[in-house]
């Protein structure tokens, strides 16, 4: 018998049909939180994040971020392996929380933002994303020296199309409504600060239905998946590093 899918996005709540739910639901084994900068003498990375910036079910080396800065590498931009400060299951303000307890956090050379699938889980309000969002984009380019030119946001992806979310029974054009809700926000915010914005989401609808684009609980990206979505954000990247 396979094992039951280790759960994406929530803390379990104590209402009986959850406790049905958390039998999937529950925080994987491999998600981590704040793992440690790089020594190389490159330019330093932060990526802060949720399952999908940690990697939930991949190695370290299929995680988008590590793909991002092992991909400018060999294009000749000395971008170190990032510090990343993610965990399955966090919601904007959890990721708060995290950066609060990781202090000092210093500043570096780029700063990467994805986050809000687990708000959308939970059925957080559109308002309280938009504030906790800001946010968090505000320290972001604090944390990158106050340059917003080395800040990038990514979209968040819909796991409405996956095979868990259809096996659970899920209504995927309700949650690709609320993400996309989430997404206008991100995207507003990003360009009134002048933080660089990508979308991944029609990747992740156009793919992420496909086994090979999922690990094993037939929810979380694959590393394929991530190189696609890095793939998106590469010339973004080189953009922002380029310009010193």
């Amino acid at each position: 018998m396979l094992r039951r899918p280790d759960p994406p996005f929530f803390v379990a709540l104590a209402a009986a049909v959850v406790l049905l739910a958390s039998a999937f639901f529950t925080a994987g084994g491999g998600s981590i939180a704040g793992s440690p900068p790089s020594e190389d003498d490159g330019m330093d990375y932060l990526a802060l994040g949720d399952s999908y910036t940690i990697g939930e079910g991949v190695a370290e080396d299929g995680r988008w971020p590590v793909q991002l800065a092992r991909t400018l590498r060999a294009g000749g931009i000395e971008l170190d392996d990032p510090r990343i400060i993610a965990t399955t299951g966090w919601t904007t303000d959890e990721l708060s929380q995290a950066m609060d307890a990781a202090e000092p956090l210093g500043t570096h050379d780029f700063v990467t933002l994805l986050i809000g699938v687990n708000n959308q889980y939970r059925e957080r309000s559109e308002a309280e994303y938009r504030g906790d969002f800001h946010d968090l984009l505000k320290r972001a380019i604090a944390l990158a020296g106050g340059r917003n030119d080395r800040v990038m946001v990514l979209s968040i992806p819909d796991w409405g199309v996956t095979p868990f979310a259809i096996a659970q029974g899920r209504d995927p054009a309700k949650i690709a409504r609320e993400l996309d809700a989430y997404n206008a926000i991100a995207e507003e915010l990003s360009e009134r600060l002048g933080v660089a914005f990508v979308d991944i989401t029609g990747i992740s609808r156009e793919r992420g239905a496909e086994k090979a684009m999922l690990v094993e609980d037939g929810l979380h990206p694959s590393a394929a998946m991530y190189e696609l979505w890095m793939r998106e954000a590469l010339p973004v990247a080189e953009r922002l590093l380029g310009e010193h």
